[in-house]
C-alpha cells in the first residue's frame, strides 16, 4: 500500500496539430507547475500527497484531465487558477471541488 493518502495524476499527452484534442495542447504542463508550486507552500502535504505527470487518461475532449487515487475522483477542464482551490479543498480538506468534477457521458 502506498504511503500517500492521495495521488494526483495529470495528463500530459501532446498530440500533433489537427489530431484529436489533447491535454498538453490545453496547458496541462502549467498544471503540473502550479501544483508543484502550491505544494511547496504546504510542506505538511509532502508525505501525504503525490502529483505525477501521466500519459493519456482518456477524456481528451474535456481536458486537461486529472484523476485522483485511491478514491478515483476525476477532474476535467482544470486551469492553473483552479489549483489553489483543489489543494485547499481536496488535498488538505479531503473534499473534491464539485464544479471541476468530470461528468462522464451516459450511454
Amino acid at each position: 500500500m502506498s504511503k500517500f493518502k492521495r495521488h494526483f495524476f495529470i495528463c500530459q499527452t501532446q498530440r500533433p496539430p489537427f489530431a484529436k484534442p489533447s491535454c498538453g495542447q490545453r496547458g496541462s504542463a502549467k498544471l503540473v507547475e502550479a501544483f508543484t508550486a502550491e505544494l511547496n507552500n504546504h510542506p505538511e502535504l509532502w508525505n501525504e500527497v503525490q502529483v505525477t505527470a501521466s500519459g493519456c487518461l482518456g477524456p481528451c475532449f474535456d481536458g486537461p484531465s486529472i484523476v485522483v487515487y485511491p478514491e478515483a475522483t476525476w477532474y476535467a477542464g482544470v486551469k492553473p487558477d483552479d489549483v489553489k482551490e483543489i489543494v485547499e479543498s481536496h488535498m488538505i480538506g479531503g473534499k473534491p471541488v464539485e464544479r471541476l468534477l468530470y461528468k462522464w457521458p451516459t450511454t
